[in-house]
């Protein structure tokens, strides 16, 4: 029970990876908070088996792009689970994958801005309560991509880069106040997002990595947990590479 007593918000989490780690942080212990932006049905299908399992867990509504939306989100959240002292940011942002030359600004632009909007407003609105109890942690979901692009990747990489960017700036102010700040990146992993790749490409993909296969939503569920956890409590600041191996820092 790494994360007894905890309360967890988790953004973008009625599917994936997001999913994965609210049932696995509701397994250690944590209330959760699982935020979608329209996919109700699949929120409250992930409440129902950590309610059904003994956990608490509740579904928000909220496009954490939106200030005011991220603001009531995390008073929701805090009203019905007590105050938030971990953020997970998993909100995905759709984007065109296309060679540079044919990508408009428009695409590549409303990747960018919705990536950093959406980690961001909630971080704005919950680290004040954190400062207040002198603990908290954030954790970015960012992508593999952001150190190592790929063909038409370009909206992507940006974009996460500027995430991982934004969380070691937190990391540096907010350690004083006893809040980690740390990013968990993600190789390619079986999700709705990763869809459109064909089975044998995947494969192919995944008999490259010394661990033998792509990732799972759980595989990355595991380490956001132990990062969360205060078994990691010295960790801040920090990439975490969560990619079976194919990137070695």
């Amino acid at each position: 029970m790494l994360l007894q007593g905890r309360t967890i918000l988790i953004t973008g989490a009625s599917r994936g990876i997001g999913a994965a780690t609210a049932r696995r942080m509701a397994e250690h212990g944590a209330a959760v908070a699982v935020n979608y932006a329209q996919n109700e049905a699949a929120a409250r299908e992930v409440v129902a088996a950590i309610t059904a399992a003994g956990g608490r867990a509740v579904a928000i509504q909220a496009d954490v792009r939106d200030q005011v939306q991220a603001e009531r989100l995390v008073r929701l959240a805090e009203s019905q689970l007590g105050p938030v002292d971990t953020l997970v940011l998993n909100a995905n942002m759709s984007f065109p994958v296309a060679p540079f030359t044919d990508l408009p600004w428009a695409g590549f632009e409303q990747k960018l801005l919705g990536e950093l909007a959406s980690a961001f407003h909630p971080c704005r609105a919950a680290v004040p309560s954190m400062i207040r109890h002198k603990r908290g942690c954030i954790i970015a979901v960012s992508s593999g991509l952001s150190r190592q692009p790929g063909p038409g990747f370009s909206a992507h990489t940006t974009a996460k880069s500027g995430l991982d960017g934004f969380m070691k700036s937190l990391a540096l102010e907010l350690g004083p106040h006893g809040i980690r700040v740390n990013v968990v990146a993600p190789g390619l992993t079986e999700t709705d997002a990763t869809a459109f790749y064909p089975a044998e490409a995947k494969a192919a993909a995944g008999s490259r990595l010394p661990l033998g296969r792509i990732g799972q939503p759980g595989d990355v569920a595991g380490i956001i947990a132990l990062v969360a956890s205060d078994e990691a409590g010295y960790l801040t600041g920090q990439y975490l590479s969560a990619g079976g191996g194919g990137m070695m820092l």
